[in-house]
């Protein structure tokens, strides 16, 4: 039973409406004696609850220290109950969680929790497990979770979400087969662990057996499917995919109108996600950034400034990945007037920050139309240090034109940020022999073959009757490369006896 005390507190604590509320109505308890109760610990349970729903979401808080001050006092809190409960313990969990803590409740109120018994409650493990996960703390999640005696597929669940988190796909597909019971999220998660980490040719077989054994999935599993299709330029696949989702009759969200439309456009079917994009009735920020992003990835310029337009006038708030389809867009159709304006409205109108990405993509887009001096200029101006991409751009535009001094400088940039890179050494030879520098030439050529730097071959893929046939330059491992010189020589010879 609550004292009389108690519940005047309650009735006050009910009014407060912000986390300075609270901590003003706990100082003024404590001040005048009203927790000096026998037990307390009822009030400063239902102070703890309060907490978990007055705490703003990290994004809103004023610093990162904001964060950790707030998660100190809901821990100190915690610690001043005695004998806390199974509630009590989900409530300083959830708190952790919501403030997404870099210092979660593992180190003290988990091993507590495990030590008291609550090791075997499925709502105490499950949190914990999702704290840890949330705060990237794999290893401590999977030591509540292997100290656990009782865990269900919402622990296994969540426990495999914190190893894809982490990187580990491996063992999250271990622990995958070791589950007695999988649900459609169990699945979901792993094939998006395997596409985010490129291992695309894993997801699409994981989303096959996942058919065949009659789990239905959900849109995280088919965009996860859709995903890896793409990144393999898996058209056929994709197709088979898309045609499940119209078999079944599953709904198209912006979600998966968003995995579908990424999967055609890097896949060549421009026509067929535009279609798709405009039957689409949801659409939000990510669905128009697929859109934008593979018709500036195809050099549709004009195409991409038309629907970015629509994006603005639909209400929409463009983001940095939004500005930069565009820009890719009016690099490769030679816009230059028009990826100016919007590169120079990001910030005053979009409110969009200019990140280094939006920096390449404009010393590339001036330096290839002669603009190299303005293009350097830019770079000069930045209120951040040029990366690869950067310099790289300029370095471009500069072999296109010519221009000898400012390649220089750029190249010696490029070598400095990614010293094993090897394509600068290669370009400014190039460059040299375009103006007859025969001397520099060599000089560029033994720095190479002196240095660590290596230049990445180049790659080639085609896909004939369902197999994809790689190509690298310098490669002879093809089984039928002597067959594929032939022709080559044949088709050369053809040329030759056409201009003669």
């Amino acid at each position: 039973m609550l004292m009389p005390c108690s519940s005047a507190l309650l009735a006050v604590l009910k009014k407060c409406s912000s986390i300075k509320h609270l901590r003003q109505f706990h100082a003024q308890a404590i001040a005048s004696g009203l927790l000096a109760a026998a037990d307390p610990s009822p009030v400063l349970a239902r102070i703890l609850f309060a907490f978990t729903a007055l705490v703003p979401a990290p994004s809103l808080l004023s610093s990162p220290s904001g964060a950790e001050a707030s998660a100190s006092y809901a821990s100190s809190v915690f610690r001043a109950i005695r004998g806390p409960t199974t509630f009590c313990y989900n409530t300083i969990i959830r708190a952790h969680t919501l403030l997404a803590s870099p210092s979660p409740p593992s180190s003290c109120s988990s091993k507590c929790a495990l030590k008291l018994g609550f090791a075997a409650d499925l709502f105490v493990v499950n949190s914990l497990v999702r704290t840890n996960s949330v705060c990237g703390r794999a290893a401590d999640a999977r030591r509540v979770f292997d100290e656990s005696s009782c865990r269900d597929v919402v622990s296994f669940n969540s426990m495999i979400d914190c190893l894809v988190k982490s990187g580990d796909v491996e063992n999250a597909r271990r622990l995958f087969e070791e589950m007695p019971e999988r649900d459609a999220v169990s699945w979901g998660t792993l094939l998006a662990g395997y596409a985010q980490t490129n291992q695309c040719d894993e997801a699409i077989r994981l989303f096959d057996i996942m058919i065949a054994s009659g789990i239905q999935p959900d849109n995280v599993a088919i965009v996860s499917a859709l995903s890896a299709c793409a990144q393999l330029g898996e058209i056929d696949r994709g197709k088979k995919v898309h045609a499940y989702i119209r078999k079944y009759k599953i709904r198209i969200d912006s979600f998966l109108c968003c995995g579908l439309v990424d999967m055609y456009m890097k896949c060549g079917c421009i026509e067929i996600a535009m279609e798709l994009f405009e039957a689409s009735p949801e659409k939000n920020v990510h669905t128009w950034n697929a859109l934008l992003v593979g018709l500036g990835m195809h050099g549709y310029g004009h195409s991409s400034l038309d629907y970015f337009s629509k994006m603005v006038f639909s209400g929409l708030r463009p983001d940095g990945v939004s500005i930069l389809g565009v820009l890719v867009g009016c690099s490769h159709a030679g816009l230059i007037r028009e990826a100016s304006e919007i590169f120079d409205k990001m910030e005053s109108v979009y409110g969009v920050v200019r990140e280094l990405k939006h920096y390449g993509c404009m010393a590339d887009l001036l330096a290839r139309a002669g603009l190299v001096k303005e293009a350097e200029d830019m770079i000069h101006k930045m209120p951040m240090r040029g990366d690869i991409f950067v310099w790289g751009g300029l370095l471009g535009g500069c072999k296109i034109h010519g221009n000898v001094e400012t390649a220089e400088k750029a190249a010696r940039n490029v070598m400095e940020l990614c010293p094993e890179d090897g394509g600068a050494y290669s370009i400014m030879a190039n460059i040299y022999t375009s103006v007859n520098r025969w001397n520099d030439v060599v000089k560029t050529r033994r720095s190479l073959s002196a240095s660590a730097a290596k230049k990445s071959p180049g790659c080639s893929m085609i896909k004939l009757n369902g197999i994809s046939h790689e190509f690298l330059s310098t490669d002879s491992w093809h089984p039928e490369i002597e067959e594929v010189y032939f022709v080559l020589h044949l088709i050369g010879q053809h040329q030759q006896e056409g201009w003669y």
